[in-house]
């Protein structure tokens, strides 16, 4: 039993058809079938039931295909582990960001990784900070971009840059009179604010302090939802700097933009991998390009 003739069983229980597994596999009709007959021949079984439309695995076969699949992934990983040891930034990195991030960084992030690392392809995954936590965890996810503090012990953090916020006003509301304002200001105001489970919305809160709980009327699920509602008057937000110029033309009518006198409230944005991760070098050269170029708008740390 070889290593290819399991290549061979897993793409027949793919394509369910001798002559599509036979093409995927770039061999012809009648070497597939030999390959197949002369496995089946070595363990003594029927792999296949062979009298239906599509050729579907028997009862003993699903059980010997699981164990192949297996065996070709786990080979596959060997091969990729080799190669990653020899160009720790040419591979494939699952990449998970948070909402309220990824619309406005990760244009200027992709750009970097491209020039700095042509050979590394990223697969992007945008999800709220627990279940990017949850899926660095398990392994679904290789690294994310997320707002601090980051407390998982298991993780490595690396922070990146200091996100200040700005208040969004209503056109014509009295505070936008002023060319600065100060948290104070608008710990009166009805402020608006993004839906349970993002974390710019804890972080709203903190800023503007408990009490802002109790005037919280409205709430949204996007960036972008929370600026059309200041426009139409219902409130004012918080906006993160990279946030503030994004967005369509139109998003941004009847808003008055104001920055915070210093220093600014905001937040920090990290780069999180896990400490046991193989080939760490991926995620620190990764952490490294992103910390060389910073977007306008935020601050160094």
């Amino acid at each position: 039993m070889t290593l290819q003739e399991l290549k061979y069983l897993v793409a027949l229980a793919d394509h369910g058809h001798f002559g599509k597994a036979a093409e995927a596999c770039f061999i012809t009709q009648s070497t597939l079938s030999t390959q197949i007959k002369k496995l089946e021949g070595f363990l003594g079984v029927t792999l296949f039931d062979r009298s239906l439309k599509r050729v579907t695995p028997t009862p003993i076969g699903r059980e010997i295909l699981q164990a192949a699949r297996n065996i070709v992934e786990e080979t596959e990983r060997i091969r990729q582990v080799a190669k990653h040891a020899q160009d720790p930034m040419t591979r494939t990195i699952n990449l998970g960001v948070i909402p309220t991030l990824g619309p406005y960084y990760l244009p200027h992030a992709l750009t970097l990784m491209h020039k700095k690392h042509p050979g590394l392809r990223l697969l992007l995954r945008e999800e709220m900070t627990p279940q990017v936590l949850e899926h660095l965890n398990d392994g679904k996810l290789d690294a994310g971009l997320l707002a601090l503090p980051v407390t998982d012990e298991s993780l490595r953090v690396e922070p990146l840059f200091y996100e200040p916020f700005y208040a969004a006003l209503p056109a014509g509301h009295a505070l936008a009179a002023h060319a600065e304002l100060t948290v104070f200001d608008i710990m009166a105001e009805k402020l608006l604010l993004l839906d349970e489970g993002h974390c710019l919305r804890d972080q709203a809160l903190d800023v503007c302090g408990a009490g802002s709980r109790g005037r919280e009327e409205v709430r949204a699920t996007s960036l972008e939802t929370l600026r059309q509602m200041v426009g139409m008057g219902l409130g004012v937000t918080l906006l993160p700097a990279l946030a503030v110029d994004a967005g369509p033309r139109t998003s941004k009518k009847n808003i008055e933009i104001r920055p915070f006198n210093a220093p600014p409230p905001g937040r920090t944005i990290g780069f999180v991998w896990r400490r046991r991760a193989p080939f760490p070098e991926t995620f620190e050269g990764m952490a490294a390009t992103l910390k060389a170029s910073l977007p306008a708008g935020v601050e160094p740390v």
